[in-house]
């Protein structure tokens, strides 16, 4: 028989309001972000993606694999790690992008992130 929660847990969280009192949303998918992240931070590793974007281990490889299935993301093998790279000239899958690749809808805002991760160094 499942455990019941107990204390703080079995609690249900409460939605994060913004400014004009609507529901806290995210533009980007778990997907979105990390591709994101690939395509602003070329030969990444596993490790850098989860400190930078606050996920676990076990969630960045199911997205990184779901990414490298769908040929967006390439591996390169070095000892035991393997450093990723976004691969921009793929189709974008979502409708609203029809007939263009992922560098027409993301190159220019990865080139201001890097910039301006740059410009924090």
């Amino acid at each position: 028989m499942p455990r019941k929660p107990t204390g703080n847990s079995a609690k249900a969280r409460k939605p994060t309001r913004t400014p004009a009192g609507g529901r806290e949303w995210l533009l980007l998918s778990s997907h979105g972000i990390v591709f994101f992240y690939i395509a602003t931070h070329p030969d990444c590793t596993v490790t850098e993606i989860c400190d930078a974007l606050f996920l676990t281990r076990r969630s960045v490889w199911g997205l990184v694999g779901n990414l490298r299935n769908a040929g967006m993301v390439s591996v390169r093998t070095e000892g035991r790690r393997h450093h990723y790279t976004a691969n921009l000239d793929v189709p974008s899958q979502h409708p609203a992008f029809a007939g263009m690749t992922m560098r027409n809808v993301l190159e220019d805002l990865a080139n201001q992130a890097r910039v301006a991760l740059a410009n924090t160094r």
